[in-house]
């Protein structure tokens, strides 16, 4: 499965507004996008919890990409306070397919309870480096997340694909299916070695702005036909070891 990631906690110009999100995400799924992970964002183009913000951004979605699964962050730096978080996912009215919740964050297992109790999947956020995997490995409800999302935040490129066998080793116990991407310098070498596992992968321009030749990629439709292409390339190969 191939995720887009169409926009996130970047400074430069992505798409943030409905209407933008709708439109890229609509032009990604065209491209061969098969899931949607989103940041919705207030008018002043940050990460927002709000109910109002998180439904404009999730209608806007699915009526460009009808059939698409949408997820959304929940992101301690949209709010810090993990019981506020419990609050605003409460209050949610429209409500995403899934949304990922990282488990370094303090209160990770209280806001992966609500999205539960509130009949939202979950993609546990596993950033390497963090700790976050044994923590995860120990939470009672574990084998009720969607899948673990295992996030590379080495943005070597020379070491990123190291790093990323570090953490799925980490993760070796776990049970649930494993999307594993990179970001900046690492994006693209994740994502290979994500398609040469055979493993569920994302791209989009929340990680990376440049395409794999390192030219600006122009848009996100752009970025998931480049992962698409080497994707393909690994179809009908066998999986190999992480180790």
């Amino acid at each position: 499965m191939l995720q887009v990631c169409p926009n996130g906690l970047l400074d430069h110009s992505v798409p943030f507004s409905p209407d933008e999100l709708a439109a890229s995400v609509r032009d990604a799924v065209v491209a061969g996008a098969e899931d949607i992970h989103l940041h919705p964002k207030g008018p002043d183009g940050v990460d927002s919890l709000q109910p109002d913000h998180v439904a404009a951004a999730i209608q806007a979605v699915r009526a460009a990409a009808p059939g698409i699964r949408v997820g959304v962050t929940t992101g301690a730096w949209a709010c810090p306070d993990p019981r506020r978080r419990v609050d605003l996912v409460e209050s949610w009215k429209v409500l995403p397919d899934h949304a990922s919740v990282n488990w370094h964050e303090e209160g990770a297992e209280l806001v992966a309870d609500a999205l539960l109790d509130h009949g939202v999947a979950i993609e546990a956020g596993i950033f390497s480096g963090t700790g976050a995997a044994q923590r995860f490995l120990a939470w009672p409800s574990r084998h009720r997340v969607l899948r673990v999302l295992a996030e590379v935040v080495d943005t070597d490129p020379r070491t990123a694909p190291a790093t990323a066998a570090a953490l799925l080793a980490e993760l070796a116990p776990n049970e649930r299916p494993v999307l594993l991407h990179g970001e900046q310098g690492g994006a693209w070498p994740v994502l290979r070695l994500a398609a040469s596992l055979g493993l569920d992968t994302r791209i989009g321009l929340e990680d990376t702005l440049l395409l794999p030749d390192g030219s600006a990629a122009p848009d996100n439709a752009a970025l998931v036909r480049a992962a698409r292409r080497i994707l393909s390339e690994n179809d009908g190969q066998p999986q190999q070891s992480a180790g």
